[in-house]
């Protein structure tokens, strides 16, 4: 089976793969189309005024930017996807672990997506949940299958509706709380401090955002990958964001379907939740894909079938048992992408080696040992927890290549390149 079937998994994307910036885009704001930064949203609109939900938006979109246009640079001027990208920076076997991490927390959180996707529409429909989850399982990894080409596809579907349903919800919240400026006045019972709200805003998708290369590596030049990242986080995630605070600032609910069923929008609100979460599983069942790709060497399309088996079979359990395990899982998720970023600009000043023709060490102690400093930093240092794990994972790393033991493993064995 060829490579370009495979969605280059285990290869640099071709130059005839290339998109233009349009495609590129669409795909970035599907990606960014995620169900869990409008409860996050919802969450800060319980707690901050308009003005001040307004600014922390801004700024911690702004951060999200800056770390995933990175990313989406390395991305597009290798064509490599960040699990291979990864050997690089850890080693072939280290690299490998990382994937796995990466790629087995994202088959969790597609079952749990199904599984936020059924129990809802259960709720206001009566529809058999089980069945909800067979079909939306289904549906969601037959897209997922057919690779960028169903992603870009799905994504020029899925967002303008999403953008239309979502802000007729908001209109109709603004509407009864008397005005736009009857919501810049509304005030929250209990206030939650500005560390809190940033951690909120960036920890939301920075985990997913670490994936950004997985998209990007198809766009024609950096400038286009890093200017659609850039725009489909100020515009993607800020909106997102906003429907899901405007509606919990009205109603006291961080849900926006729950919202849209109060609002007795429930033919929109399944549509609305429906396509978002379709957005936000594919793109996790297709990185999933590529992460298990990478570690047996194996077609990705068949792995893509086989993970979003396990993850519709498992979904009601995963969403019952195993949310908070994910959540953690995910803290592990952006030092990687801060190592990786640190590692190419910094110590490799943007130039590797052609993929197939390096020769990999197996392990990089400096990367592993930064990695582990990251989420410890994220885990117990005091602030901005995911601010906390990007910055102490780059440090660590760049410190320690300055380590001769270190210097030897990243300039002469993991850019060995073959005669």
């Amino acid at each position: 089976m060829s490579e370009h079937s495979q969605d280059f998994a285990h290869s640099p994307v071709s130059s005839e793969a290339r998109k233009g910036f349009f495609p590129i885009l669409v795909v970035m704001v599907g990606f960014t189309f995620f169900s869990a930064s409008m409860w996050s949203g919802g969450t800060l609109g319980q707690g901050l005024n308009f003005s001040s939900f307004l600014i922390t938006v801004m700024i911690g979109n702004l951060l999200l930017g800056a770390y995933t246009s990175g990313l989406a640079w390395m991305g597009s001027k290798t064509g490599l996807s960040t699990h291979l990208l990864a050997e690089y920076t850890f080693g072939k076997i280290g690299g490998k672990l990382t994937s796995l991490v990466l790629a087995a927390t994202q088959v969790g959180w597609f079952g749990v997506g199904v599984a936020m996707f059924a129990l809802p529409v259960n709720k206001a429909t009566g529809i058999s949940t089980e069945l909800l989850v067979l079909i939306s399982g289904f549906l969601m990894t037959a897209t997922a299958f057919f690779g960028f080409k169903a992603l870009t596809i799905l994504s020029f579907v899925a967002v303008p509706a999403i953008a239309v349903l979502g802000g007729f919800s908001i209109k109709e919240s603004v509407d009864s709380a008397g005005g736009f400026s009857a919501l810049m006045g509304i005030e929250p019972v209990s206030t939650i401090g500005f560390a809190t709200a940033i951690s909120i805003c960036i920890g939301s998708f920075i985990s997913g955002g670490t994936l950004t290369a997985d998209f990007t590596r198809f766009a024609r030049t950096p400038k286009i990958a890093v200017s659609a990242t850039l725009i489909a986080f100020f515009l993607g995630n800020s909106l997102m964001f906003t429907f899901g605070a405007i509606g919990a600032m009205v109603t006291g609910k961080s849900d926006i379907a729950e919202v849209m069923f109060l609002q007795g929008l429930i033919l929109p609100a399944v549509i609305t939740l429906g396509l978002n979460i379709w957005t936000t599983n594919d793109n996790a069942l297709y990185v999933s894909g590529l992460g298990f790709a990478s570690i047996t060497g194996k077609s990705k399309n068949v792995i893509v079938m086989i993970n979003g088996a396990l993850g519709t079979l498992f979904a009601l359990w995963l969403y019952n048992n195993f949310v908070g395990w994910l959540s953690l899982l995910s803290s592990a998720l952006p030092p990687v992408g801060a190592i990786l970023l640190a590692d190419y600009f910094l110590i490799r000043k943007g130039q590797y080696s052609d993929y197939a023709k390096t020769t990999f060490a197996s392990v990089n102690p400096s990367a592993l040992v930064a990695w582990v400093a990251g989420i410890a930093a994220a885990s117990f240092l005091p602030g901005i927890a995911p601010i906390n794990g990007v910055v102490v994972a780059a440090v660590t790393h760049v410190l320690l290549q300055r380590v001769t033991m270190f210097q030897g493993v990243s300039k002469e064995t993991l850019s060995q390149t073959e005669a």
